[in-house]
């Protein structure tokens, strides 16, 4: 399990995922309360982590839950994960496969550009058809907290189960994806921008054109699917990085949420 942390260069406080084949695995390991069955019924396999107790004597090595009595639990939408799942016969804990705080992978060779060298074996299944990561929903006395928003909205979830979906307290590391500068290029990268500055390489949105686009139609699930391929593609002109306004909205917030991160102000190393 240390091998993740050190190969990622990954700080142990932040938690990893635990991907299980089903539901009936993932009540091995955390408890399962009627809200979140619901969710696991709705949205697996897809691209939802739910954050739940443990079971008690949990089997899941300490590191992984950073010292949390909580876990992340996801059934992932590749048959070939599940299957790999399945054949093992346990959960695989597992994070983005990408340098930590650095860009995330939607593909393999942006795994090999990441970590070549330090991964003995990667499996090729395509590219990711979201674009973005899960949607992370905590479970909390059967109250619902936003801990990472993705594809899946908090309006979806809230339809789904009639009820709201809370904000996490800001200051909890309680889940993947919390650290205030994440999913960085080497580029700088400034917001809102309408047009941009000398030296800067504009990345647009709807009928802001830019350089490169995210969605020309000013599609926000074109846009999630888009986001980390053209920012990685414009951290390849050595020139910093402006991004067009994305409408807080929707799949939008997710989106706003990964740009807010990459535009964050680095830690000096």
């Amino acid at each position: 399990m240390q091998q993740i942390y050190k190969a990622k260069g990954r700080p142990s406080f932040n938690p990893l995922i635990c991907h299980v084949a089903d539901v009936d695995m993932a009540k091995k390991i955390v408890v399962v309360s009627p809200v979140a069955l619901r969710l696991m019924e709705i949205y697996w396999p897809g691209p939802l982590t739910l954050v739940l107790p443990a079971v008690e004597d949990s089997p899941i090595a300490a590191p992984v839950s950073a010292g949390l009595d909580t876990l992340a639990v996801r059934c992932p939408n590749k048959d070939i994960t599940r299957n790999i799942i399945r054949a093992l016969g346990r959960p695989i804990a597992a994070p983005s496969a990408n340098p930590s705080g650095k860009l995330s992978p939607t593909s393999a060779d942006d795994v090999l550009a990441g970590l070549d060298g330090k991964l003995p074996l990667i499996i090729d299944a395509g590219d990711a058809p979201e674009g973005i990561e899960s949607t992370i929903i905590g479970v909390k006395n059967e109250k619902l907290y936003l801990l990472r928003p993705g594809t899946i909205t908090a309006d979806d979830i809230s339809a789904a189960t009639g009820q709201p979906v809370l904000d996490r307290n800001e200051d909890e590391i309680s889940a993947p994806g919390q650290l205030l500068s994440h999913y960085a290029p080497e580029a700088s990268v400034r917001l809102n921008a309408t047009d941009k500055q000398d030296g800067e390489l504009l990345i647009g949105f709807g009928d802001i054109k830019g350089d490169i686009s995210l969605s020309t139609s000013g599609n926000l699930s074109e846009a999630a699917h888009n986001l980390f391929k053209t920012i990685r593609n414009a951290d390849k002109s050595s020139m910093r990085i402006a991004v067009a306004p994305i409408p807080n909205q929707g799949i939008g917030i997710a989106i706003n949420d990964r740009l807010k991160r990459a535009a964050a102000p680095r830690e000096k190393a």
